[in-house]
């Protein structure tokens, strides 16, 4: 890990720019995961740790804020269905028929608007739309992004409506 000197950060802190990088490797990890779990079908949560573990496994995962994957993957499981329920009304077409990737996106950036406030909207969403760009089909990220910002603006209203008066 750089140890970039960011202005006001305590000495040998990581920079802005690698700790956000290693949250992006964290949703990446977790969407892997989260993807793993959908093919599966399990609606259980026993997947779960040998899910965690696999990941963990990748030579690239050192990369990754830990935690924050920790965070993404348990909680998406464990929340989906709740999550599912958050995002569907935003959603123009049956649960079925979203791809697996659009669906573990929409779970991830769901999860984190409803239960990361500390994480800007804006911010979730966002690299919602950038893992959709990665990993998504061609206009994929258009879909995530439509579903997130107007679900953004029933979850987190006030933060939306202070956003937009700027």
């Amino acid at each position: 890990m750089t140890t970039n000197k960011t202005p006001g950060a305590p000495a040998g802190a990581p920079s802005r720019v690698n700790a956000r990088s290693a949250r992006r490797r964290a949703r990446e990890f977790a969407l892997q995961g989260v993807y793993s779990w959908l093919i599966r079908g399990d609606d259980g949560l026993q997947e779960a740790g040998a899910i965690d573990a696999h990941i963990r496994d990748d030579e690239e995962f050192h990369e990754a804020d830990a935690v924050w994957f920790k965070t993404l993957l348990h909680g998406v499981l464990r929340e989906a269905p709740s999550l599912r329920e958050s995002f569907m009304p935003y959603v123009d077409r049956p649960l079925n028929e979203l791809s697996p990737i659009e669906h573990g996106i929409l779970l991830i950036g769901s999860f984190e608007l409803v239960h990361h406030t500390e994480v800007p909207y804006k911010v979730a969403i966002n690299e919602a739309v950038e893992l959709a760009k990665s990993f998504g089909g061609t206009d994929g990220f258009k879909f995530v992004n439509g579903v997130l910002d107007k679900m953004a603006a029933d979850v987190r209203p006030h933060e939306v409506q202070a956003a937009a008066r700027r």
